[in-house]
């Protein structure tokens, strides 16, 4: 298809209508000529052999006959053999004077590195790690309660409660009378009976000096946090082993991040974190992936990241909501502007802009995106050149003119793209194989200065099957490949000497 200069903005605006509205392509077909702007072999354009009628509303169904469409009430239009110049790929052509006014844009494929920054949502928690439960260790009574409650905030040390526990006071009674005889053996052994009824030894030592019993204790926390429970009221009688208290410390927090599972393979222990809260705006809090809980969450799909924050200020409380960007290694990937991504919902195209003013739809699979790219992850090939701004308008007139996209990993002729041969060049670097198929050979190899790639493993298409006869994985070999349309093709290969 050629879009002339003259009619590009009568053209530009039936294709936006096309956009727009499905059934445009039905009134075109029915009450408006053939536009001068149309692909090339299209109904009134082409006078050779017919390949197949299509419905420009549905052109990717092909049919053998003449007649209306089984889905427009339209007639078929005929799609001819000569309706391309000699040697040509299907495809729109633009003629280099409306180019400008269509405002087209290309840019090349590229070998770059994406960092796999993840950002997702989370909410402060306690660090359950850091965890004090207060128990009497003897049975007897609560003489004093001190002001505390739930949620206080105490520190460590703090006293919880005046304990009455009668069994310490005997045990002291016995050990200050066998003290008293001056037998050192008998006394070691009373006080470690004191030791093992959970008697401090500053507790004994008191009780030396006085020289009297005391059974009254005061509880205390060991930690410095936040009250959780407080189970100790005056009066109250006590079990051996009976909580009274349960404190979680605030030394450091947990954030718990709610991951999708589709990037769960970007998530690893021990990875570092950035994290921000709205009541800390412009303020970043550090921190690091301790754990990855095995079990997803049914209804949303997302998997629990846990992330311990210092919390030496105590600034960060349990409940907040923050947002977390986990850091990633920066990967070799081929990269395309995200703007030249087309996304219909079915399937993902780019516009593969020729040398010669020719552009092509091609299906491509794409990967991450950040910063403004786009990774491919098949589909396209380093230096090929796909259209920036302007491929929609593209995109709608190849849909119209029955225009094929190239399909993933190649396919038919109609739908390739191919440079000159003259054009072609051969690259060598050296590798080791890492694997042989019947058509393809998997490469680690070292850089390619030529095409800025850095060293990666890649897989490249066999040219001839017997190139990879005679060799087997963990080979170091030296090869030459170029760079066609299907992707980079190995066209020699021969062992490194020395193997």
């Amino acid at each position: 298809m050629t879009l002339k200069s003259d009619t590009v903005r009568w053209g530009a605006s039936i294709l936006v209508v096309a956009l727009a509205a499905g059934g445009a392509g039905y009134w075109a077909g029915h009450r408006s000529p053939q536009p001068q702007a149309a692909a090339s072999g299209e109904a009134g354009t082409g006078s050779g052999k017919v390949l197949y009628w299509y419905d420009p509303m549905f052109p990717n169904q092909k049919f053998d006959k003449p007649g209306k469409s089984p889905f427009m009430d339209m007639q078929l239009v005929p799609r001819y053999a000569d309706g391309e110049s000699a040697g040509a790929a299907p495809g729109v052509t633009v003629d280099p004077s409306a180019r400008q006014s269509l405002g087209l844009r290309v840019a090349e494929a590229r070998m770059g590195s994406l960092a796999s920054t993840l950002e997702v949502t989370g909410t402060i928690d306690f660090n359950q790690r850091d965890v004090a439960v207060i128990q009497a260790r003897s049975g007897g009574f609560v003489s004093r309660v001190y002001a505390r409650a739930p949620g206080d905030v105490v520190r460590a040390g703090a006293p919880i409660a005046d304990l009455l526990l009668p069994e310490w006071g005997g045990a002291q009674t016995e050990y200050l009378s066998v003290r008293r005889l001056g037998k050192p053996d008998l006394t070691a052994a009373a006080r470690q009976r004191l030791r093992l009824m959970g008697m401090s030894d500053g507790l004994i030592a008191s009780v030396e000096r006085s020289g009297r019993p005391n059974g009254v204790v005061t509880i205390t926390t060991p930690i410095s946090g936040t009250i959780q429970t407080l189970d100790a009221r005056a009066g109250v009688t006590l079990a051996m082993g009976q909580t009274l208290a349960q404190v979680s410390g605030l030394g450091t927090v947990w954030l718990n991040a709610a991951v999708p599972e589709a990037r769960a393979g970007d998530v690893r222990v021990g990875q570092n974190a950035s994290t921000t809260l709205a009541g800390f705006p412009g303020e970043r809090f550090a921190g690091r992936v301790i754990a990855i809980l095995p079990t997803t969450q049914a209804d949303s799909r997302t998997l629990t990241v846990r992330i311990e924050l210092p919390n030496r200020d105590g600034r960060l409380r349990p409940g907040m909501f923050a947002s977390v960007a986990l850091g990633g290694d920066a990967k070799p990937a081929l990269l395309v502007p995200s703007e030249a991504v087309i996304r219909t919902g079915r399937r993902t195209l780019v516009m593969l802009a020729a040398g010669d003013g020719r552009y092509h739809p091609a299906e491509v699979r794409i990967g991450r995106e950040a910063g403004g790219e786009t990774e491919i992850l098949a589909g396209l090939s380093p230096g090929e050149n796909v259209v920036v701004s302007g491929q929609f308008l593209i995109d709608s007139e190849a849909s119209l003119s029955g225009i094929e996209a190239r399909p993933i990993g190649g396919g038919a002729a109609s739908a390739t793209i191919a440079a000159p041969a003259s054009k072609a060049t051969l690259y060598e670097t050296t590798g080791k194989i890492e694997r042989i198929t019947a058509n393809s050979v998997t490469l680690s190899h070292e850089p390619v200065p030529a095409l800025d790639w850095p060293a990666m493993t890649m897989t490249f298409a066999l040219a001839n099957p017997g190139i990879a006869r005679g060799f087997k994985a963990g080979d170091r070999v030296r090869f030459g490949f170029d760079r066609p349309p299907a992707g980079p093709t190995l066209r020699h290969m021969a062992k490194v000497a020395g193997q």
